[in-house]
């Protein structure tokens, strides 16, 4: 133990040695050879040599102290969890996380250039005749953890992925990465070209905040250059859908904390759970970015904060109805496939409106799963055919669920009118909803079909509404809507577009859900266009929605058109 503790006093005083010598300016080439002229003022000036790391394996805390003090560095705050790093052991050694006590400090080192740099030293505890010890001998050899670590300034998305594709350009390649909730900070690991000279093989590039959609496209191409570990992830979908449903079924999130960290004894007797296999489902989690894990317990995350039933813009529905009727249809895909029949029906031997219809517990459940994804409707309101209607002009929700968007648009305009079309016990729901928020005495409420759609509205709306069905079907809801409409009223369709370049997106995974579901699909713009040129209408113009949705402005075919056309 002696040997081993006196060779990581070495390595980290090497590493002290390389840190106050080095400067941004000269280490970059040395990383990246060839990186020159304009590339390489601009990553100076985007981003700043931080720190250089490694791992080293201490029996306890104290053992790590005086390690540091032995290379005169003080460590100015007790150890923190190391997520990043305790994750890529567990995968490595095929370890749980919750075995590797990960800890990270920072201790300051004054440069030559004058500038206060950082060794990040990452410590597994390694207790005496513990069986981690052959991870650490491992480790000590092979420095996996060993790098040089930039951090960027003022980041926006545009600058990071400027910045990957820049060392991406000069022969670094992704290798992993991650967010550390307990810092709130994203690092981006690169492996440096073999021709590097600056005897470092992994480069960090630290971000501040949580970037973790842009860490997504990064841990995608790292995959991608391992197809069998690729595939492996893939294959274990289902797995994560059933434990963010096993974690909404049991209430784990109401029964934790966002500030600190509880007991898995603690939380395990609250929600009425085993112990044991309540760990392994929150480590896996943990994995998920769903909760983080300290030494106090489990904390839930903002992530997971969504699964709670009273939170703003709860997913809770959504995991349950995921992880619940369709899960269980999915299983059908293979049939749907083959017959172009929809493995809903087959499952349950009638579609999913009839099936919910009959069922008002699994009803609700489908229209608040439906409320869940309300953050697409936040621009919506500010559309310009809401905000110039006139005073007293009504709104036509057609289908339009509990209430959900014409709630947010009667809030944001108190001059206009609502009313919702829908099922009879889904109108009664909507009645509820809207009448708590204020909007009774501007609304109606109508129970019926599209058959039923009321005549001379202002503005009607079809969100969500078409995808759930074939073209034929579409025309006809269509055709109610040109019957209905006057001849300067506005139709609003909200649905996810299918990119015309086949980019990734949103509206590609839900065209396999609503096949495999209700038998409807998700269009391109120019496939709406049609549909609605074939029940004289005319698509005026689209813009985009969060969420991948977007709006699709459409007129009477004749009436006086504003805007421009996609």
């Amino acid at each position: 133990m002696i040997t081993a503790l006196s060779g990581d006093t070495s390595r980290l005083r090497t590493t002290v040695d390389f840190v106050r010598e080095q400067d941004t300016a000269t280490l970059l080439p040395l990383l990246l050879p060839g990186l020159d002229g304009p590339e390489l003022r601009t990553l100076v000036e985007r981003c700043d040599f931080s720190h250089a790391a490694l791992l080293v394996f201490p029996p306890d805390e104290a053992a790590l102290d005086a390690t540091l003090a032995g290379c005169g560095l003080v460590a100015d705050a007790p150890p923190r969890p190391s997520v990043v790093v305790r994750e890529r052991l567990a995968v490595r050694h095929k370890r749980g996380a919750a075995e590797l006590d990960v800890g990270i400090v920072r201790p300051a080192v004054e440069c030559l250039d004058g500038a206060r740099r950082w060794v990040e030293v990452f410590a597994l505890t390694v207790p005496p005749g513990s069986d981690l010890e052959t991870v650490a001998a491992h480790e000590r050899e092979r420095q996996h953890e060993a790098h040089v670590a930039f951090e960027v300034r003022a980041p926006d998305p545009l600058v990071l992925r400027g910045l990957c594709a820049t060392f991406a350009r000069y022969g670094a390649a992704p290798d992993g990465g991650g967010y550390n909730p307990h810092e709130n900070g994203t690092v981006f690991y690169f492996t440096a070209p073999p021709e590097a000279k600056a005897g470092y093989r992994r480069v960090e590039m630290y971000v501040p905040g949580d970037h973790r959609d842009i860490l997504a496209a990064h841990l995608d191409e790292h995959r991608a250059r391992q197809p069998a570990e690729t595939l492996l992830r893939l294959l274990t979908g289902a797995w994560t859908t059933q434990a963010l449903a096993a974690f909404a079924r049991l209430e784990v999130a109401e029964a934790m904390d966002e500030e600190r960290g509880v007991g898995v004894a603690e939380l395990a007797r609250d929600v009425g759970a085993f112990a044991p296999n309540l760990a392994t489902l929150l480590r896996y989690l943990t994995m998920l970015g769903v909760v983080s894990e300290s030494r106090d317990g489990f904390r839930l995350t903002d992530t997971g904060g969504l699964l709670r039933a009273d939170a703003d813009g709860s997913m809770r529905p959504l995991a349950l109805m995921y992880g619940g009727p369709f899960y269980e249809s999915f299983a059908g895909l293979g049939h749907t496939v083959r017959t172009g029949q929809v493995a809903f029906e087959q499952r349950f031997g009638e579609n999913h409106f009839d099936h919910f219809a009959r069922d008002p517990e699994l009803a609700e459940l489908f229209d608040r799963s439906m409320a869940a994804g309300s953050r697409m409707f936040d621009p919506l309101p500010a559309h310009p055919v809401l905000t110039a209607a006139a005073e007293g002009a009504t709104v036509v929700d057609i289908a339009g669920g509990s209430g959900e968007l014409l709630g947010r648009i009667l809030s944001a305009h108190p001059r206009l009118h609502g009313l919702l079309l829908e099922r009879p016990h889904t109108v009664e729901t909507a009645r509820l909803l809207l009448g708590a928020a204020g909007h009774t005495a501007r609304c109606t409420f109508r129970a019926g079909d599209f058959a039923d759609l009321p005549a001379g509205g202002d503005i009607y709306v079809l969100s969500r509404v078409l995808h759930d069905w074939d073209d034929d079907r579409c025309r006809e809801i269509l055709r109610h809507c040109a019957r209905a409409m006057p001849e300067t009223a506005d139709l609003l369709v909200i649905e996810r577009l299918l990119p015309a370049d086949g980019s990734a997106s949103l509206a590609t995974a839900w065209d396999l859900h609503m096949m495999c579901n209700v038998g409807g699909r998700e269009r391109r713009a120019d496939h709406y266009a049609r549909l609605f040129a074939d029940t004289g209408l005319t698509l005026v113009d689209r813009s985009p929605l969060p969420l991948d949705g977007n709006v699709l402005h459409v007129r009477r075919t004749g009436a006086a058109n504003t805007g421009s056309r996609p």
